[in-house]
């Protein structure tokens, strides 16, 4: 997984609306009437409901491989190699970056990236001995890694070198497109500081020129990943840590609660650009939308950048009245659920297209974006986005395939052998010839399956609550029952029908996927399977496989797109439902500076009051 599982937000918009109102979807900046920058204040920003950040290591994990916690809290303290977001553009920001443009040769297997002059908040560079640190990391411990897919980075690099202090260079086993090499592998770089090269708070900080430092063997590089991971484990010391303390980004934690309370402080040393204006930026955690919603229309400043949840939107002029612009945050993604392909019991059942064919038939998408999310979405048909306004989704992306029919649902399962028993969609004829259930689905087998969905949000409640009424009209009986976020993402593992944590049947975090730090909408780490690595779903297809590598390097990369987004639209390896924008912004009119990333990146160090 990515940092791109995503909360389904409590305020949701959509470009669909604005578009039929004759304008486009925009997350452009944000600020007063007056245009005079006040020096320091503290902004306050509201966490997404139940999403709060709860892993501070940038070498993360599936399970906190997340929005809440890579896009807007890490990325404030530890900068990426290569920076995504050139305002609200879908780009890569070179400006932001601390490596240039990367130099592509010797027909595209070498990349040499040059770096600015970065510091660590300890007073020494960043250099490429940090960038190496980070392979040695990434290489040694890539299967505890959410980004890592198989074949992919880093396996797709044969070696990297340090030349010198400011130039990095990688061999790749193959030549690929430099700009999908860019977007979608360079982008998962993070250059970790030599002080964190120790296996234990007992030792002193490494001089980071020092040789033979644990990172560069087999053993010690194992040790320091441990290390590093019991420390980010350990919610409570964030803020007290000699080792995340050391940052080269725009800010430094001061302090860090359990519940995710963070607030941040300028880091001093920091030498990129955007130097902080603000004096301090909190980051607040609430258990659901309501909540947040309760302490922004309370005023008294409590909230600088809060949202507005959908099914309060009636309330948006008095929101304003209260000294708040509302602006849509529009981000490059898309939105499913994944159904357990592998469990054991009701795999089978999932594994059969007729029957993915028939519950993606029973979701109104134009009904639920009307009804749930009050016009703000926009409709999904495969892993393409089609919002923000791209390049990238073709027709066949832009058009529902299996719209919403009740007699379509019900005919797809009764021409497949299973007939309502009871009330329940139960196997009659079991078998694999084309009028049977289909492979090891047993006779008297039954559609009844278990799905839990994140809890705090009103309009992901009431899709499945539609959702479970629709189906119930064909004889599918889904009991649904809500659990906090956090919990949704880490209960969908991927697994093998033997394993004992197999036994999940259907997920849904409402949020989907936004696409980083792989920035260009190809399906490796989505759909991509091979030893030991399934997609989401448990999904493995070797078709997928080829057109997905083929997104990477065929020299037409839009027609290898378009094949591949077109196979997905029509064999639903996840179930697609409506993508919500991220949140209906409320920013307060005193703040200028705002400018709402379309990979969800925080950037305080942009903010500004006014008077």
């Amino acid at each position: 997984m990515r940092r791109s599982i995503r909360f389904a937000g409590a305020a949701v918009a959509a470009g669909a609306l604005l578009a039929a109102c004759g304008s486009t979807s925009s997350s452009s900046s944000t600020s007063s009437s007056s245009t005079q920058p006040i020096k320091g204040g503290t902004a306050y920003f509201a966490e997404q409901p139940g999403a709060s950040p709860n892993y501070i290591f940038p070498l993360t994990p599936s399970g906190e491989f997340s929005v809440n916690n890579l896009a807007q809290f890490q990325v404030l303290m530890y900068r990426p190699l290569y920076y995504f977001g050139n305002g609200n553009k879908a780009a890569i920001n070179y400006n932001l970056s601390i490596g240039n443009q990367p130099v592509f040769s010797n027909g595209d297997k070498t990349v040499t990236v040059t770096l600015k002059h970065y510091e660590w908040s300890n007073g020494t560079p960043v250099t490429s001995r940090d960038v190496l640190f980070f392979m040695n990391l990434v290489k040694a411990e890539k299967a505890n890694w959410g980004a890592y897919v198989p074949g992919a980075f880093p396996d797709n690099v044969v070696s990297t070198t340090a030349p010198n202090a400011t130039t990095v260079v990688f061999q790749l086993n193959k030549a690929y497109n430099p700009t999908w090499f860019t977007y979608n592998e360079l982008s998962q770089i993070t250059p970790f500081p030599m002080a964190w090269d120790r296996t234990s708070l007992t030792q002193s900080a490494p001089n980071p020129n020092a040789a033979n430092l644990p990172d560069t063997t087999t053993t010690g590089v194992k040790a320091v990943y441990s290390f590093l991971n019991s420390q980010a484990s350990d919610l409570s010391t964030y803020a007290t840590s000699p080792v995340w303390s050391i940052v080269d980004g725009p800010w430094k934690l001061s302090s860090f609660t359990t519940v995710g309370r963070a607030v941040f402080v300028p880091n001093t040393k920091y030498s990129g650009p955007d130097k902080p204006k603000l004096s301090e930026f909190v980051e607040l955690p609430f258990t659901s939308a309501s909540s947040e919603f309760n302490v922004l229309r309370a005023g008294n400043n409590a909230i600088t950048y809060g949202y507005v949840p959908t099914e309060d939107l009636t309330q948006k002029a008095s929101v304003e009245a209260l000294g708040y612009t509302i602006n849509p945050w529009v981000d490059l993604g898309f939105n499913f659920f994944p159904i357990n392909l592998n469990n054991p019991t009701y795999g089978p059942v999932f594994q059969q297209l007729y029957f993915r064919q028939a519950l993606e038939h029973l979701i109104d998408q134009p009904a639920w974006i009307t009804h749930f999310l009050d016009g703000y979405g926009v409709t999904t048909s495969s892993p393409v986005p089609t919002e923000p306004s791209n390049t990238f989704a073709d027709a066949t992306s832009r058009t529902i395939q299996y719209p919403y029919s009740i007699s379509a649902a019900k005919n797809l399962l009764t021409s497949h052998g299973w007939k309502i028993t009871n009330g329940v969609m139960t196997c009659e004829s079991p078998g694999t010839s084309a009028t049977e259930c289909g492979a090891n689905i047993p006779q008297g087998r039954k559609m009844t399956f278990n799905m839990i969905y994140a809890s705090g949000v009103t309009s992901l409640a009431q899709e499945m609550t539609a959702l479970s009424s629709a189906a119930k009209q064909v004889g599918i009986v889904l009991n649904i029952s809500a659990q906090p976020f956090n919990s949704v993402i880490s209960d969908q593992p991927h697994c093998t029908a033997t394993q004992s944590d197999c036994s999940w049947e259907m997920v849904n975090w409402g949020g989907g996927w936004e696409y980083s730090p792989d920035n260009y909408p190809t399906g490796g780490e989505l759909f991509g399977s091979g030893p030991g690595h399934t997609g989401f779903s448990n999904y493995a297809n070797n078709q997928a496989n080829q057109l997905i590598d083929a997104t990477h390097t065929a020299t037409n990369a839009q027609g290898a797109l378009d094949a591949y987004q077109n196979f997905m639209d029509k064999t639903l390896p996840v179930i697609y439902q409506p993508y919500p924008d991220y949140a209906i912004s409320a920013i307060a009119k005193k703040l200028g500076g705002v400018t709402q990333n379309p990979y969800l990146d925080l950037a305080p160090e942009t903010w500004y009051f006014t008077k």
